[in-house]
């Protein structure tokens, strides 16, 4: 544990170097473009909404009730374009609230941090907050209460059911360190699982679970090196699997004024981490892999002969050009066949094709499964992601086949959850939700897809009047 002494010094470089690089982000030369992630489908909303009775196409199923969630990047005060990176925005959650074949309510809310407070002149919520104290990457369903959350240290933020900030809450106080934008439910325990890592803290991640109430009953430390960002995670019936690979902390990024400061490293080892999950940190089996980047995997599990089997969407390089948001020339869903023994990964292509947000049937996390929803991205961009695709893909990884799903021209979709038709229902026997963003007359619709028609037209279509920016992750959170 370090001392006072070595505390305060610590404090007294991070202080410094926040001055240096403050003074340098006023220094950064102006864009000579429109910034991709300011612009265009990207442009912030402006204000908050509340809709009622709102416009349906088809028949909503008289099974769902409860709210769709999304959270995504949205300044709350317009961002200097020279400085500002897609993942640093303040969070806004947007939901649909469905009950009774009917849509009740859209709505609109800025997570409360310091940057909407102020420019709603309200005061902070209560509750510990960190630097990045606005989640703008998921919004999630723990324990019949709902949380905005982020990566890279920020807190939870508890939200109620109409999406107000209640408080900036760590799990009622036992979570002790950072938290994650991806955590995953073990069905069969009732434990949600998490990799978490703090931007101050470059030799360590995190192991965090969560107990059925949403309190913290494991942080178990993992000695790693560089800071490595640890996007998110995959779990299997004996372990947690830690994607260490070449994106790493760049205090050069920091010191010039980026406020991302993670960039692709060449000279930080890839690997992945099997963590047994009820093991200390230092008996993780590292194994290492082909470098690349991940940001989403879809399902792990292990096969009879111990080995682990992970899907992913495999980046060939990640934040190696752009300092405004995600860049990669080539992305492709890929299984990982990891071999704790032999030490070996094996990467075969599952579809070669640019996407993203991997989606599958979350009652068979740790179980062999079948079906992959992912979103389609243009194929061949050089830099900064074009999300101006127009269709979905599902890949049947038992007929090694892919169905497709295409929106229409100038239809956009975002991450589409897979929401089952019963508890007992088949797997692809379901719906999947998600908004999808018409640039034609710039407004949105949230899609409800029969998954077992892929391709066939929607079972209903709730219509919004406005253009939602695309953000990162939804859940469907039933009441």
């Amino acid at each position: 544990m370090a001392s006072n002494v070595e505390n305060m010094i610590r404090g007294a470089v991070t202080k410094g170097i926040v001055k240096v690089a403050e003074f340098n982000r006023k220094r950064l030369p102006s864009p000579t473009d429109a910034h991709p992630f300011l612009t265009g489908i990207h442009t912030p909303m402006t204000e908050e909404l509340t809709l009622e009775t709102l416009r349906v196409d088809g028949a909503i199923p008289a099974a769902l009730t409860g709210r769709y969630l999304r959270n995504g990047p949205n300044p709350a005060v317009a961002p200097d374009p020279a400085s500002y990176h897609w993942f640093t925005g303040a969070g806004m959650v947007h939901g649909i609230r469905i009950e009774g074949g009917k849509a009740d309510w859209y709505r609109n809310r800025w997570v409360r941090g310091a940057e909407a407070c102020a420019a709603l002149g309200e005061e902070l919520p209560p509750g510990p907050r960190e630097t990045s104290d606005a989640p703008n990457t998921n919004v999630v369903g723990l324990a019949g209460r709902t949380f905005a959350i982020v990566e890279a240290g920020g807190k939870p933020v508890e939200l109620n059911y109409q999406l107000d900030t209640i408080a900036h809450n760590p799990f009622d106080g036992t979570l002790a360190g950072a938290y994650t934008a991806h955590p995953h439910l073990d069905p069969a325990t009732g434990e949600t699982h998490a990799i978490t890592y703090k931007g101050d803290t470059p030799t360590k991640v995190w192991h965090v679970v969560l107990d059925k109430d949403a309190h913290v009953i494991r942080e178990e430390a993992v000695a790693v090196s560089d800071g490595p960002s640890i996007h998110d995670c995959a779990i299997t019936a004996n372990y947690a699997l830690i994607f260490d690979l070449p994106v790493t902390f760049s205090m050069k990024l920091l010191i010039g004024g980026y406020r991302f400061p993670y960039a692709w490293n060449e000279a930080h080892p890839a690997r992945v981490g099997l963590l047994p999950r009820n093991g200390s940190g230092d008996s993780i089996i590292w194994v290492p892999v082909e470098p690349c980047y991940v940001f989403h995997p879809a399902n792990a599990h292990e096969t009879a002969d111990g080995k682990v089997i992970v899907d992913v969407v495999a980046h060939d390089t990640m934040f190696a050009q752009s300092t405004r948001g995600p860049d990669s020339e080539k992305s492709r869903m890929e299984r990982w066949t990891i071999d704790p023994v032999a030490r070996t990964t094996v990467r075969t292509i599952i579809h070669d094709h640019a996407q993203e947000f991997p989606r599958y049937d979350e009652r068979l996390t740790t179980r062999p499964y079948r079906y992959i929803y992912s979103v389609a991205m243009p194929d061949g961009e050089a830099i900064e992601w074009a999300l101006a695709d127009t269709r979905l893909f599902r890949h049947d990884l038992d007929a090694g086949t892919t169905d497709i799903h295409d929106f229409g021209p100038g239809r956009h979709p975002g991450e589409f959850v897979f929401v089952p038709r019963g508890a007992d229902s088949a797997e692809n026997d379901g719906w999947l939700i998600g908004l999808v963003v018409d640039m034609n007359d710039e407004t949105t619709d949230l899609v409800i897809l029969n998954a077992d028609d892929f391709a066939g037209a929607p079972q209903a279509v709730v219509h919004l009047p406005h253009r939602v920016p695309p953000g990162f992750h939804g859940n469907w959170i039933a009441d």
